[in-house]
């Protein structure tokens, strides 16, 4: 319980201002909003704890410090802000106003840039499952026909092959959109995690990840699993505040997941957790690029990534009872 009491608390202070701000109906849409966060981004928390369990301490507790109010305010508020400010040309503090006074009006600038937000967070997500699909060192397989396979095998010893594929799938994704912007946010997706997972390599030591890549590196995974949910959320309501709110909410019990889930080594008890997370991923990668070209409800994307995650934890379970047998 006490992994979750801040979560708890601002729980209880998004509701009472989202009341305030709209009543009964407000505080309906505020639950909505955290449920749909909570499911489109539960598998983010298995993957957060897995890279913060190869951090430091003292950046572990940034994490905490530091990545709640950038995952609350910056993400899910000052995020979208300024993606609408550069996609549309208007300056930062113009989208502001407009997000506060023609809440239909910025939605819709909001939209208009959605597939280049799509591209982004798409080859940024299909990035970091192609890391968890070529390690070489992870010794636990959960789908055995693919993570067992001779392919695969030869495959990860190709040299960045990561980058091979994701390349070759982005040349398909631009030639079916012919879209120069697309273009652009796919492959800077691609950019960044090889620019982070580098800088990464190089200032890590012993095994242990650099704090402040590592830092960076989840908000980025934080931002690139909020872009969906954000863009959703115009569904359920106009008022960023009440769209900030509950995603909000929903991130901050993310956040506790993810602390309990690296001191209650529930990575290491539930063997195929992390496997779930990131065909998860992959499906929320794969989503993304679809939404490119039409419309999936957002509460199927969650409900996809909550089956991965429930699948590889009751195998986990069942083999660990097969072994004790």
């Amino acid at each position: 319980m006490k992994y979750f009491r801040s979560s708890i608390l601002v729980t209880l202070i998004g509701l009472v201002i989202a009341y305030y701000l709209g009543g009964f109906y407000a505080l309906y849409i505020t639950a909505l909003l955290a449920i749909l966060e909570i499911s489109l981004s539960f598998d983010n928390a298995v993957v957060n704890a897995k890279i913060l369990e190869t951090m430091e301490p003292k950046w572990q507790q940034r994490f905490i410090t530091y990545g709640i109010p950038i995952a609350v305010f910056g993400m899910r508020f000052l995020f979208p802000i300024i993606i609408v400010a550069v996609a549309s040309g208007m300056g930062v503090l113009e989208t502001f106003n407009i997000a506060v006074e023609n809440p239909s009006q910025y939605q819709e600038t909001l939209q208009s840039v959605e597939k280049l937000i799509y591209a982004f967070g798409g080859s940024f997500l299909l990035m970091v499952f192609f890391d968890f699909l070529f390690d070489e060192d992870r010794e636990a397989k959960w789908i055995k026909i693919l993570e067992e396979s001779k392919t695969l095998e030869k495959a990860s010893s190709v040299n960045n092959i990561e980058l091979i594929l994701s390349i070759s799938i982005g040349i398909i994704l631009v030639y079916l959109t012919k879209d120069y912007g697309v273009a652009l946010a796919y492959f800077g997706g691609i950019l960044l995690h090889s620019l982070i997972a580098s800088l990464d390599d190089l200032f890590s030591t012993d095994g242990v990840r650099s704090g402040i890549m590592g830092l960076l590196y989840l908000e980025v995974l934080d931002a690139s699993f909020s872009f969906d949910g954000v863009i959703g959320a115009f569904a359920l309501s106009s008022n960023i505040f009440i769209i900030m709110i509950g995603l909000g909410v929903g991130a901050m019990f993310v956040r506790s997941l993810t602390i309990y889930f690296v001191e209650m080594k529930t990575l290491t008890e539930f063997r195929y957790l992390e496997h779930g997370a990131n065909y998860a991923i992959l499906a929320l990668s794969l989503v993304m690029f679809y939404k490119i070209f039409g419309h999936i409800n957002e509460m199927l994307v969650g409900t996809i990534g909550i089956t991965f995650i429930g699948l590889a934890v009751w195998h986990s379970i069942r083999d660990n009872n097969i072994e004790k047998n």
